[in-house]
Formats: structure tokens, sequence, C-alpha cells
């Protein structure tokens, strides 16, 4: 297990990958700033370190120097686990680079209909960046990252966000009557016109 920190100080000594991680994959590590109060149902510390594009934050989960959970906030009050630790929330963003749409169309939580989506989505990806691979690789080596399967990366992706609830809550000012929703969207794939 490689230290959030590490892999963080990594990325900002590397002018390369975190431009990489910002504009292809919508990773930044200088929008850190959720904006709003919020707090972890588990009581666990919780700590903004990224954002991206859309205005979703990154928050590393628990105390620094142990194995630290990712979660991920949407701006607009989805939130949940996504990654056990740095590393492999950055193995998802570089290998799922569109995990964000495997949620929004994964039917509640389906793993099939996240797959279906992902093929989908890996192939749009393709056409409009077509050096994806090469940009893959050029982070797998930089941050020691394990480049695996789309299927393999949707099947965590989802194992993670299931096991969202209880201690990965996010909750607002009013607490439990304030919690965030799942990152689950209730879309299939059957509902993008342009996937048919």
């Amino acid at each position: 297990m490689t230290s959030a920190d590490h892999v963080l100080d990594l990325i900002r000594s590397n002018p390369v990958v975190s431009n990489l991680l910002e504009g292809v994959f919508d990773f930044d590590i200088s929008r850190g700033d959720h904006g709003e109060d919020i707090r972890l149902s588990s009581g666990a510390p919780l700590k903004d370190f990224a954002g991206d594009a859309a205005g979703g934050t990154y928050f590393l989960c628990g105390e620094p120097g142990g194995r630290q959970p990712v979660v991920y906030a949407s701006s607009e009050g989805q939130a949940g686990l996504m990654a056990d630790d740095l590393t492999e929330a950055l193995e998802i963003i570089i290998g799922l680079p569109c995990w964000h749409d495997c949620l929004k169309f994964s039917g509640g939580g389906d793993v099939e209909a996240m797959q279906i989506a992902a093929e989908h989505l890996e192939r749009e990806l393709a056409e409009y960046e077509p050096d994806i691979d090469e940009h893959r690789a050029r982070l797998a080596d930089a941050l020691s990252l394990d480049l695996t399967s789309t299927a393999e990366l949707v099947s965590k992706l989802r194992e993670a966000v299931a096991r969202t609830e209880p201690d990965h809550v996010l909750l607002g000012d009013e607490g439990e009557d304030d919690a965030y929703e799942s990152l689950f969207g209730t879309f299939l794939p059957s509902d993008n016109p342009g996937w048919r």
C-alpha cells in the first residue's frame, strides 16, 4: 500500500502527470475545496484533496498514514465511497475516465448495466481522445498503478459504491436528515438515445 501523501507528492512534483490528470482525466489536485461543511457518518476524519471541472470533490477518509478510503461528492448532492485508497481511485479514474456516467446509467447499481454503459463510453472516448491508451500507460508508469480491464474496474467501482453505507455517507449540517444521495443513478443504458 502506498500512502495517499506519497501519491499526491508524486503528482505535485511532476507537471506532466498533473497536467494529464487534469486535462484528460478531469482530476485536479488544485480543486480541493468542497465549499460546504460536511462530515462522514462514521465520524472519521475527512479531507478534501482534489476536484473535477463539474464541481465534484474527492475526499480522503481516516487518519493520514493508514489506508485512507476515497469518497467522491458531486456538486449536485450525490456522494459515496469510490475506492479503498487513493491508488485504487486513480486506477479507476485513469482506466475508466467516464466512471461518473457508468454510475449514472447503472439502473440503481446493476453491474451489467454499468458494463454496458462502460462499453459505449469507452468507444466514445477512443473517438475524441485517440491517445488515451498512451496517456494511461504514462500515468500508470509514473504513479505505479495497475492497468486492468474495464470489466474489472466497473466491478470494483460498483462494489465500493455499494459499501458506502453505513460508514461513508456524507452528511451536511442537519445530520442524518441532510445526507447526500447515492452515486448510483437510476438511468439505464437504454435511456441514452445515442447508445441505441
